[in-house]
């Protein structure tokens, strides 16, 4: 288990991370109306409703009934980023929006971060749906556009310092790059990890998203208001 803490990155442009903080504030509210304070199947029906299905995306004639008015199905790429289906996957995701997400918002600006961070979460949700397009399961959660972050970060800032807790409860001091190259190999290994009833985890999407983060990085690089 990797657990970012903090980084030695301060910003160079913004003042504070306006964006990121209304992101997570955000999901939060979000969770606290679909899924903290209301009742399991609720929480289920929003999932189904407005979560990407994949066989759905692809084949709307196998939409399956549920007992909330979906969205088009091309809209929850959208919506289902904003979603969670419980406090630690909240928790995880918004930790690792805190941490790398001030120093991306720095570079792209305020406007520009809040595009690129949802365009890898459309680009996440996709391309997890195009790797299991006859999956009927259900996914919600930031981490697609979270891993954009990352795929960011990597590129931008390989060499800051990153307190974190790696499977033991003492913190390490290590590069970015190590840090995120060590997480990208465990989503590329999670992919080939059986699945456990009622476990899944979107491999596709975390990979996709931090592909689609990295490229769209080096494509506007130059225009970027953090040169690194």
């Amino acid at each position: 288990m990797l657990v970012p803490l903090k980084d030695d990155n301060p910003l160079q442009v913004i003042r504070f991370q306006g964006v990121t903080a209304g992101i997570v504030a955000v999901n939060v509210a979000i969770f606290l109306f679909t899924g903290a304070v209301s009742r399991p199947e609720f929480s289920s029906a929003i999932a189904a409703s407005w979560g990407v299905v994949p066989v759905e995306l692809f084949s709307p004639a196998m939409h399956v009934p549920v007992s909330l008015e979906p969205v088009p199905e091309p809209l929850t790429l959208i919506t289902y980023m904003f979603l969670h289906g419980g406090w630690l996957h909240l928790l995880f995701n918004m930790a690792f929006l805190w941490v790398f997400a001030d120093n991306i918002e720095d570079a792209f600006g305020h406007t520009g971060f809040m595009l690129f961070y949802l365009l890898c979460g459309i680009s996440a949700g996709f391309i997890h749906a195009l790797m299991l397009p006859t999956s009927q399961l259900p996914v919600i959660g930031a981490s697609g556009a979270v891993s954009g972050v990352l795929g960011a970060y990597v590129l931008l800032f390989p060499k800051a310092r990153l307190w974190v807790f790696f499977y033991l409860p003492i913190p390490f001091r290590i590069p970015a790059i190590i840090v995120l190259g060590l997480w990208f190999v465990l989503q590329i290994m999670g992919v080939f990890t059986p699945v456990v009833e009622g476990q899944m985890v979107a491999w596709w999407a975390h990979i996709g998203g931090f592909l689609t983060g990295l490229l769209l990085t080096i494509v506007l690089r130059s225009r970027l208001l953090v040169r690194t």
